[in-house]
C-alpha cells in the first residue's frame, strides 16, 4: 500500500466488515453496553495505529479479535483497580467522618453556632487549621496571604471564638438541644 488513500480505503473496508462482529464479541464480555462500545473503539484505534502491520484480508478478522481480547483484558484490570481504589476511598471517608471534631465533642452545637456567628475569614482560618489540620504556612497558601497574616488572623479568631463560647462550656456530657429538651412534668 503505497498511498495514504489506499491505506485509508483498506481501513474503512476492514472497519465496515468487522465493526458489528467485534461489537457483539465485546457485548458478550462486558456488563455495560457503553463499555463494549469503548472496547471496540479502542480496538479500532489500535488497528489504525498499527494498520501497516495488519495482516491480509482473510486473517484480519482474527487479528482484530486478538486485539479486542487484549483491550478487554486491560478493561477488566482497570475495573478491578477502580474497584480497589473505590474501596480505599470509602474507607478513608469513613475514617475522616469518624474523627470530625465537630461531631465528637459534646459542645458541638455551641461551637458550631459560635463559628456561624464569626466572620467568614475567622471561620475559614479556624476550620482550615483545626478541622483540616493544616499548618499556618499551608493555610497561607490556601488563602493567598503570608504565614504571618495567618498566625495573626488565627490568634484573633481564637479570641473571638473564646468570647462567643466562653471558657467553661459546662460539664462534659450530653448537650440539650431541641430534640433532647425535657418534657414538662405532669400536673404542672
Amino acid at each position: 500500500m503505497s498511498s495514504g488513500t489506499e491505506h485509508e480505503d483498506r481501513f474503512r473496508r476492514v472497519y465496515a466488515a468487522n465493526f458489528e462482529p467485534l461489537l457483539a464479541y465485546a457485548m458478550r464480555r462486558v456488563e455495560q453496553p457503553e463499555d463494549a462500545a469503548d472496547v471496540v473503539a479502542e480496538t479500532f484505534l489500535v488497528a489504525w495505529r498499527r494498520s501497516r502491520e495488519m495482516p491480509p484480508e482473510p486473517e484480519v478478522r482474527l487479528w482484530l479479535h486478538g486485539v479486542a481480547r487484549r483491550v478487554l483484558a486491560n478493561h477488566h484490570r482497570g475495573g478491578m483497580r477502580r474497584g480497589r481504589l473505590g474501596d480505599r476511598l470509602r474507607q478513608r471517608l469513613r475514617a475522616a467522618v469518624a474523627v470530625d471534631p465537630g461531631s465528637v465533642v459534646p459542645e458541638r452545637l455551641t461551637v458550631r453556632a459560635a463559628l456561624a456567628r464569626l466572620g467568614e475569614v475567622d471561620r475559614e482560618v479556624l476550620m482550615l487549621t483545626f478541622w483540616e489540620g493544616l499548618e499556618p504556612r499551608e493555610v497561607a497558601v490556601v488563602l493567598h496571604v503570608s504565614p504571618a497574616a495567618v498566625r495573626t488572623r488565627l490568634s484573633r479568631a481564637r479570641a473571638r471564638l473564646r468570647n462567643l463560647v466562653g471558657d467553661d462550656l459546662g460539664p462534659p456530657g450530653h448537650v440539650l438541644d431541641v430534640m433532647a429538651a425535657r418534657a414538662p412534668e405532669e400536673g404542672r
